[in-house]
């Protein structure tokens, strides 16, 4: 194992901060340069919910012009995100009632987390283009992270695991069906 190299030994100056190296990341920052691409609806992984049962899909709300689902690849148990049907990749391109929609069914789904977790806290936010950290950038999605104390521990960082308490179908089932009982 090569010997760790402090920044300050290579002519940086000290910035109170600890550096964690994560040289294994390359591989992924690498690996995004080759990202698939979804060049319309017919291979975008978020349209094809829109033709598949709910529970397949883990589609917990279709609404008017967006639907609710849950992050295949979640943070934390719970982790929602708002689309709109439209394969559309911006949300500058989004409708005034897929913008509005998504607002409306933003608040439901904290709602919904809240009463069905006993949520404390959320993260909501939409990364816009591949660069911005989108995961499909090609459809349109806002996430809907719900946050508890004490939530993230050091798996992650150190063993690249993430511990959720709670299996994707037992998610869906608590939210899909709390979906049109909470206010």
């Amino acid at each position: 194992m090569p010997e760790q190299v402090d920044g300050e030994l290579m002519g940086g100056e000290p910035d109170g901060f600890e550096r964690l190296w994560t040289p294994h990341r390359m591989a992924y920052i690498e690996d995004g340069k080759d990202r698939k691409t979804y060049e319309g609806a017919h291979d975008c992984p978020l349209c094809a919910k829109l033709d598949m049962p709910d529970r397949d899909a883990l589609v917990v709300h279709r609404g008017e012009t967006c639907y609710v689902v849950l992050n295949l690849y979640p943070y934390n148990p719970g982790h929602l995100m708002v689309c709109p049907y439209r394969h559309i990749g911006w949300y500058t391109e989004a409708t005034d009632a897929e913008r509005d929609e998504m607002g409306v069914l933003t608040q439901q789904a904290m709602r919904v987390l809240s009463a069905v977790s006993g949520t404390q806290g959320f993260n909501i936010g939409m990364n816009q283009g591949a660069i911005g950290g989108a995961g499909i950038s090609e459809h349109l999605h806002q996430h809907v992270v719900p946050r508890w104390m004490g939530d993230s521990n050091f798996l992650p960082i150190i063993g690249r695991t993430k511990a959720l308490p709670e299996l994707l179908d037992d998610t869906w089932s608590k939210v899909s069906n709390a979906w049109d009982e909470v206010r």
